[in-house]
């Protein structure tokens, strides 16, 4: 939770590594359509069939899948950066032998060899760039947004310009901007430590027994059935120029970039997963009907293929989220599991889409897609319950006398909040202060002793740990025992103070804009009579990602807000407002002061 950074801290004012790591996503996103424009004049000028061109994408998913089943184990024993420059260094052997190649064969294996290293860079750039952060978590996920959003827009927009040079031209343009960013990383980015717990490749296909997990699995391998045989073969019904089909997917990329960042997390906040994802598979689905039925009109296929950006955009963030909420396992875990499922719908859906094509008629490819995108809808509904308990729930566990554990193995856990300190008296509203893992968080804490000394009552602390997800990653933003530990610390710094207090922890899964409605929530649960935070690290450019915290605090919490004014370490030493020695004292002392 970071409601207590200072104001003038800028998302944009990182580290050279974290902007090696960003600028090579940037690249990797536009690999996603890169191809699209070159499918048609590839077949051409090579000699092949639709079916066999359509292998690019399947050779590239199929073992992006399966990759995603390793990229956990291998990260856990060489550490984030090592496991980025591998990819890093894969996708640029591979990209170049694809571009070098003479058939059509060989680059379908040399796709194959690039989805293995795109799994594993996309599966680590996210955490790495939070982790390497300076501008404070929100920064972090508003730079990798960014790059998210630029790759999709460019990728079909340089693949068309260079395609139209050259086949070649794309897989050698990726090459040569992936070999800088593999520099970049190997000079900028600080060596990352191992994670404490190596992760097994069996644990990704283990997670699958639960049944929520499972579910969420099985709709997004449906989803991506239908996205892919859209993505992956319209181009050939379309039968436009390269530039052209570069102009088209290029709309796409950028529709699916504003409504995965921009759109997603209002929706979800506003009328909840289960709902949004109901009516947006719905929508995917009638969209691939009308290109079934209109797939001889040019003008259709442009707007549909292009209108569809929205939904497959909103689809990539909400899907991620339904199972991050339900996912009883680790974070890594779930999304390796999520993404060797659906990545296998992806990479069946062209190929089995042109056969169907070439053996029976061009419309049969969509109209199947559609059926499987609807059958998508009756998968979430198996799991519906269990989303949306796991979005709304805030279960609280009250512990005397020790810190709370994790919610046992196979328990989903979406929001639920962990109480770790002895309960506070009931006679009076509490104050609640939400605080981010920072230096300037004991400001915040001081601050609340010396309120609630004014107005004789009990403190509710409040940490959220969060689980960002970002169109189709989530990463966690900090570890449960660190988490506690912060907590437990400041609950002891109340007590020392002689004031009552409690310490919560709230896990969220979300958009991290969304934190101000859960801290509302949580504030108007425990019928707080005021709201406690720290300025805001909210400037311009972040409101337009995330909804304000501020703004959402005032919309919907029901009781008043304080914002404590947060001092560098230098101002701080000149700036005692809020400062406040916490030796211990007598109850009858902390009285006379009064």
């Amino acid at each position: 939770m970071s409601s207590d950074h200072r104001a003038t801290v800028s998302p944009f004012r990182q580290p050279r590594g974290v902007w090696a790591v960003a600028f090579a996503c940037v690249v990797s996103f536009m690999g996603i359509a890169l191809v699209d424009p070159i499918l048609p004049d590839l077949a051409k000028q090579l000699k092949a069939t639709p079916s066999t061109v359509e292998l690019l994408f399947t050779s590239y998913l199929l073992v992006t899948a399966v990759a995603m089943l390793v990229t956990g184990w291998v990260s856990s024993r060489i550490g984030g950066k090592r496991t980025l420059v591998v990819g890093l260094a894969l996708i640029v052997i591979f990209a170049t032998a694809a571009g070098a190649a003479h058939s059509i064969a060989e680059i379908i294996g040399f796709r194959a060899g690039w989805g293995l290293g795109n799994a594993l860079f996309i599966a680590t750039s996210l955490a790495v760039i939070v982790g390497a952060a300076s501008g404070g978590f929100s920064g972090a996920i508003i730079l990798y947004e960014t790059a998210l959003g630029i790759g999709f827009g460019l990728g079909p927009l340089v693949g068309g310009e260079l395609g139209a040079i050259s086949w070649r031209g794309p897989f050698f343009g990726v090459a040569v901007l992936m070999t800088i960013s593999l520099v970049a990383t190997t000079i900028f980015v600080d060596k990352t430590p191992r994670p404490a717990r190596k992760t097994s490749i069996l644990e990704p296909i283990k997670a699958l027994r639960h049944r929520g997990l499972a579910a969420m699995a099985a709709m997004a391998f449906c989803y991506n059935w239908g996205f892919f045989t859209l993505l992956a073969y319209t181009p050939f019904p379309m039968h436009l120029g390269i530039h052209q089909l570069g102009y088209v997917f290029t709309a796409w990329g950028v529709l699916v970039a504003i409504f995965a960042v921009l759109v997603a997390p209002r929706l979800q906040a506003r009328f909840g997963t289960p709902r949004v994802l109901y009516v947006n598979l719905a929508l995917l689905s009638a969209d691939l009907v009308v290109i079934a039925a209109f797939t001889s009109s040019k003008t259709t296929l442009v707007v549909a293929v292009i209108a569809a950006g929205a939904f497959v955009g909103l689809n990539n963030t909400l899907t991620t989220q339904a199972v991050m909420l339900v996912a009883p396992v680790e974070k890594p875990v779930a999304s390796a599991s999520y993404g060797f499922v659906r990545f296998i719908g992806g990479g069946l859906a062209p190929y089995c889409a042109s056969r169907l094509a070439a053996d029976f008629n061009v419309h049969l490819p969509f109209y199947l897609g559609a059926g499987v995108v609807a059958a998508a809808i009756v998968i979430l509904a198996t799991g519906h319950s269990l989303v949306s308990r796991a979005e709304h729930g805030s279960e609280e566990e009250l512990i005397t006398s020790t810190i709370a554990s994790p919610a046992p193995a196979g328990e989903a856990m979406g929001t639920s909040s962990l109480r770790l300190a002895s309960a506070t008296d009931g006679e009076h509203a509490p104050i609640v202060v939400a605080i981010a893992r920072r230096p300037h968080a004991i400001q915040v804490i001081d601050a609340a002793i010396v309120l609630a000394e004014l107005l004789d009552c009990p403190v509710e602390v409040l940490h959220i740990v969060e689980t960002d997800v970002v169109a189709e990653l989530a990463v966690d933003i900090e570890s449960l025992d660190a988490a506690r530990d912060f907590v437990t610390e400041s609950v002891d710094r109340l007590r020392k103070a002689w004031v009552a207090g409690d310490g919560h922890l709230l896990r969220v899964v979300g958009d991290h804009g969304d934190l101000g409605r859960r801290i509302a929530g949580f504030a108007n649960e425990h019928d707080a009579q005021m709201i406690l935070i720290g300025t805001p690290a909210e400037r311009e450019l972040a409101v337009i990602f995330n909804a304000g915290l501020i703004d959402q605090l005032i919309r919907h919490a029901l009781c008043a807000l304080h914002i404590v004014p947060l001092s560098s370490e230098r101002e701080q030493s000149r700036l005692d407002r809020y400062s406040l020695d916490i030796a211990p004292r007598r109850p009858h002392e902390q009285r006379a002061d009064h």
